[in-house]
């Protein structure tokens, strides 16, 4: 077991996240007041909330609120769900409880950080790139040509953190068969889920395919609600899940009971939130269109396939870090350059930055971000 690496994208919003003037690189939806939120709720629910003893909570999460995850799964009860604070506790916990020493992972890059750096601190692990130049292209068969005999785990995100990427209906279910037929868990990041721009290509949820598989959510991201820090892991394999529980009692023992109400009616107006987060990255998209077109010859610019946030391509010779740090320090326009996506597992692409799409107050960072590349582009 080795000890693990800074997490580059956390400290580098040390940093920057609330002293840049205009936060376009933000990984999740337009977030609401709590009174906003408290306009969705119901009266049971609304009453729930003003009279809650502030107590502890089951570890495995409040009943009520497992019970509306479930409703979200086409095949998971209120028994499959699991609850943690935020996806990144959910996310440290299954690899601590599904890899060892002996084992072996697969994991996609280029990758939210701790997606590859917790299973490496606990076992060897392979990557499998995402093709930059045919569409962050999914290769199944490079994903199998990486599974050992000892493989417990692989690991994707669909939508794609950074590149909004989504695989087709065919290549998900087909990964999911491949992963079954060797007895694999497949762990699947699910938090972008709801914010694709053609809801057709909506991918099924991992745990509505396979009883081994586990499926990651979160409010945060496409919900737009960070703050509640309420994640949650459905599988339909019971002794696992007691597994992750028994594990929950080393780190956050249960979650914040204010959170759970509040999650719980958030996700009761799943469809309110997410109709209103789609709107509002479509309503902001022609902004970033227009704004690349302007800039033709210092980037390559695609809109992401779902989730709200995007990896363009920079073209400038001073390369991407140097343009990222003078852009945040000059004009306050953040964005988060390829060093922070950098794999020890495969070369990634070094002249990319994420850009995020989902928030209101868009047009103003790209105005700021537009008139320093004039003054110094």
């Amino acid at each position: 077991m080795t000890a693990l690496p800074d997490f580059r994208l956390e400290t580098y919003f040390s940093r920057w996240e609330f002293t840049a003037r205009h936060h376009l690189t933000a990984s999740d939806a337009q977030t609401m007041t709590l009174s906003e939120l408290l306009a969705l709720a119901g009266d049971e629910d609304r009453h729930a909330f003003e009279n809650l003893p502030l107590s502890y909570t089951e570890t495995f999460g409040d009943p009520a609120l497992r019970q509306v995850i479930a409703a979200t799964y086409a095949h998971a009860a209120p028994d499959d769900v699991l609850c943690f604070a935020g996806a990144e506790e959910a996310l440290y916990l299954a690899s601590h409880v599904l890899l060892g020493p002996d084992d072996h992972a697969v994991v996609l890059t280029p990758n939210y950080q701790s997606a590859e750096t917790v299973p490496l601190s606990l076992c060897d692990v392979t990557g499998v790139a995402l093709d930059p130049d045919h569409d962050w292209a999914l290769d199944l068969d490079q994903v199998a040509a990486a599974i050992r005999p000892n493989t417990r785990l692989v690991s994707v995100n669909f939508p794609h953190n950074p590149t909004g990427k989504v695989i087709d209906v065919a290549d998900f279910t087909a990964l999911v068969n491949l992963c079954d037929e060797r007895g694999i868990h497949l762990f699947s990041d699910e938090v972008y889920r709801g914010l694709e721009r053609d809801p057709a290509r909506t991918l099924p949820q991992a745990a509505d395919l396979s009883e081994r598989a586990l499926s990651l959510n979160v409010t945060s991201k496409a919900l737009g609600l960070p703050g509640l820090r309420i994640g949650w892991i459905v599988c339909r394999d019971r002794a696992l899940l007691s597994r992750l529980e028994r594990a929950k009692h080393y780190t956050t023992i249960c979650n914040s009971a204010p959170s759970e109400v509040l999650a719980r009616i958030a996700l009761k107006a799943r469809e309110t939130i997410l109709d209103r987060n789609r709107a509002l990255i479509a309503a902001n998209l022609p902004a970033f269109d227009a704004f690349f077109a302007e800039f033709a010859d210092h980037f390559e610019w695609r809109a992401p396939d779902g989730g709200c946030v995007s990896y363009p391509r920079y073209l400038g010779a001073d390369g991407v870090e140097t343009f990222c740090a003078d852009l945040v320090q000059e004009a306050g326009v953040l964005l988060l350059p390829a060093g922070i996506y950098r794999s020890d597992l495969t070369p990634t692409p070094t002249d990319r930055f994420r850009i995020g799409i989902g928030r209101r107050g868009a047009e103003e960072g790209l105005a700021a971000f537009a008139d320093w590349m004039r003054a110094n582009r």
